[in-house]
């Protein structure tokens, strides 16, 4: 691998106390292309990250999500490494996320960091909303991806141009890994170690960017995975209407008639009914729809080929 083909990226705000040791030790590594994309830092992180010979990209907008967009419209290199500024994703672990990406196998690397942290790195509260947002993501999309919210990522120049980005917050790694589904991308998880935050607090906050998060994979796992959610509505209502449907059985036969109640039931049942037929059509329509996509990505190889012949 030629490290010049990578741009390393890496968000900070307020990363003083560890944007140095990190660059210092990427470098050390062979990572000379570092480009720094910080969210208008007070405690002189940039100037840090300057004198240590790395690139500076002062944000526009607020938030991660905008960070990396913007960082990415800059990037030309082929290869992507992306890991936060604030110390919890060891640098040691590069070559290895980068390796799948080289050699052909993935187009998107996932740096998993919930088999192997730092005691204190993750509080019960982080672990289960890790948990809960990862398998609903599995639910919800239809593919397991060990750890959807990990900032330690690898991407190809080429994977990247295919996502159209556009979440602002701590959702952007949710839509990532949403866009690598919906788009068949191949991905591998490689497993990392995960360290405490030794510099400032974090700047996620579990309650209200969870929320937005489990928002994210429910809007984004529609497009990916529309046989699970029209299924569930479709399930839900059909229970609603078997509920209604027996209470209304029961006093039909005490000789108490409900005739709106049995309209709605009967409204309830048949809206189940078509919600789930809506969701098994989709489903079909958009497994077609990938049938095709890897048909016209098969041609423009081909095409590819005989241009460089």
């Amino acid at each position: 691998m030629n490290k010049d083909d990578v741009c390393v990226l890496i968000p900070t705000l307020n990363e003083k106390a560890t944007i140095g040791p990190v660059i210092k030790e990427l470098q050390s590594l062979g990572y000379r292309n570092i480009l720094i994309v910080d969210g208008h830092s007070t405690d002189g992180t940039p100037e840090i990250a300057s004198g240590l010979g790395a690139r500076i990209l002062m944000q526009n907008g607020k938030g991660k999500g905008a960070a990396m967009i913007e960082a990415f419209k800059q990037i030309t290199e082929p290869y992507i490494l992306m890991l936060d500024g604030d110390g919890t994703n060891p640098p040691e672990y590069a070559d290895a996320m980068l390796e799948p990406l080289v050699s052909g196998r993935a187009d998107h690397v996932i740096g998993d960091r919930l088999g192997s942290y730092e005691h204190g790195a993750l509080t019960r509260l982080n672990r289960l909303g890790n948990t809960v947002m990862n398998k609903y993501f599995k639910w919800a999309h239809g593919v397991y991806m060990t750890d959807i919210l990990s900032g330690y990522r690898a991407f190809t120049r080429e994977s990247i141009d295919k996502m159209n980005l556009s979440e602002t917050g701590f959702e952007i790694e949710t839509e990532i890994s949403s866009a690598v589904v919906h788009h068949n991308l191949r991905f591998e998880v490689v497993e990392t170690y995960y360290k405490k935050r030794p510099g400032s607090p974090t700047k996620l906050n579990p309650f209200r960017d969870g929320y937005k998060i489990i928002r994210a994979i429910n809007r984004y796992g529609k497009m990916n995975n529309p046989l699970f959610h029209f299924s569930v509505l479709g399930v839900l209502l059909g229970l609603a209407g078997f509920i209604t449907g027996i209470y209304v059985l029961v006093d039909w036969f005490k000789g108490i008639e409900h005739l709106p109640m049995t309209i709605l039931t009967m409204l309830l049942i048949v809206t189940g009914i078509l919600t789930f037929m809506i969701g098994l059509i989709s489903d079909m329509i958009l497994a077609y729809h990938r049938e095709q996509i890897l048909e016209l990505e098969k041609i423009r190889a081909e095409l590819e080929e005989l241009k460089k012949k």
